[in-house]
């Protein structure tokens, strides 16, 4: 293992590092949100916009994926982002903050597809235990973000602004992870999409998005201050990160559908938590299952998919789907369903995909 990790440094350095930015300007956008309204005079629901136009550009930064994938490297993806996320910082206007995220999901959609299958193929038999090291990453970043944000006294100009900076001081290192793991070695499987596990995708990373982008609002609502919805953030992130680092270590020994199907059900009992007990306590404790979903999802798909180079950005678009319509359907409905709105939407969704996902495992199995 020390071998692998010595041969690949340079991918795993940069991809590490593009990770933690990643879940820095991620997690921004949840304790932002109120800001963005008071700024240019939105409701709440409007600026929820923002959530999806990141992950529209998501969807984009994967679709180029898909058909110029073999062009595309690490250094594409954080110009992409340190651009998109300088535009935010510059608040020149609503429609143009918009589109600073949209550019911004650009370069994060184009990271997620190169790093995730480069890591994976590089270290081959530990490949799910090193991608989950590399999703782990995403959480340091996702800490430590709300509470700059609150630092820095809950003003986006500095937060994304220093965001961007870090993209740029990453792209200047980057170079080397160009030309690791770009391409399958040995015959490559053919392309079979599988519209199951895409299916469970979609669904999984649309809670996600919701819960990072949309889950201190929901906090608020629940008559929490802004103040501590962004730390109750940060402490659901810090769940987030333990739970993906345990993973690590287990990965490999644990059947990658089953993991997914166990981190929906923990989720529905923790939405069911913070509706009949404390919306403080249970969304932190959700951090960890959802920490799970992205990593069983990734290698399901992978197994049942192939190796061809359109099957890692199919994936991800497929999760995407998710995460662009998710916070449009839940913002407007979070205003009419009282204060734990949000909680009984999370619950009752997830019980549904458990209950979907069980009767799946057999033919999930990869």
């Amino acid at each position: 293992m020390k071998d692998l990790i010595r041969a690949h440094a340079g991918l795993l350095f940069a991809g590490v590092a593009t990770f933690v930015m990643m879940g820095a300007g991620q997690s921004l956008y949840g304790p932002a949100l109120p800001a963005f309204s008071r700024i240019f005079a939105v409701s709440e629901a409007q600026a929820g916009v923002l959530v999806s136009a990141h992950w529209v550009g998501c969807f984009v930064g994967v679709a180029l994926m898909y058909v110029r994938g073999g062009g595309i490297t690490p250094r594409h993806a954080l110009a992409a982002m340190a651009l998109g996320a300088a535009g935010v910082a510059a608040l020149a206007g609503w429609w143009a903050t918009v589109a600073g995220a949209v550019v911004f999901g650009l370069g994060y959609g184009l990271s997620t597809a190169v790093f995730n299958p480069r890591v994976l193929r590089a270290f081959g038999t530990r490949g799910p235990s090193m991608l989950s090291l590399l999703n782990a990453t995403f959480g340091v970043g996702a800490i430590a973000a709300p509470l700059i944000f609150v630092a820095l006294g809950s003003d986006p100009r500095w937060s994304f602004g220093l965001t961007a900076a870090l993209a740029a001081v990453i792209w200047l290192f980057a170079g080397a992870a160009g030309r690791e793991g770009a391409a399958p070695t040995g015959e490559a499987r053919a392309f079979r999409p599988h519209w199951g596990i895409m299916a469970f995708g979609a669904v999984a990373i649309g809670l996600e998005a919701c819960l990072i982008g949309l889950g201190p609002t929901a906090l608020i609502r629940a008559g929490i201050t802004e103040a501590r919805a962004a730390e109750l953030l940060s402490a659901f992130f810090v769940v987030f990160l333990v739970a993906r680092v345990v993973l690590i270590f287990v990965a490999h020994r644990i059947a990658p559908f089953l993991l997914f199907t166990g981190a929906v059900a923990v989720t529905a009992l923790c939405a069911l938590g913070a509706v009949f007990l404390s919306p403080a306590l249970f969304f932190v404790a959700i951090g960890a299952p959802a920490g799970l979903f992205f990593p069983g999802f990734y290698v399901t798909a992978s197994g049942k998919m192939g190796d061809d180079i359109r099957v890692p950005p199919t994936i991800i678009a497929s999760g995407l789907v998710g995460g662009i319509g998710a916070p449009l359907m839940l913002a407007p409905l979070m205003a009419n369903m009282g204060e734990r709105g949000f909680f009984w939407i999370l619950a009752g969704v997830t019980l549904a995909l458990t209950a979907a996902a069980l009767m799946s495992l057999r033919h999930m199995r990869v």
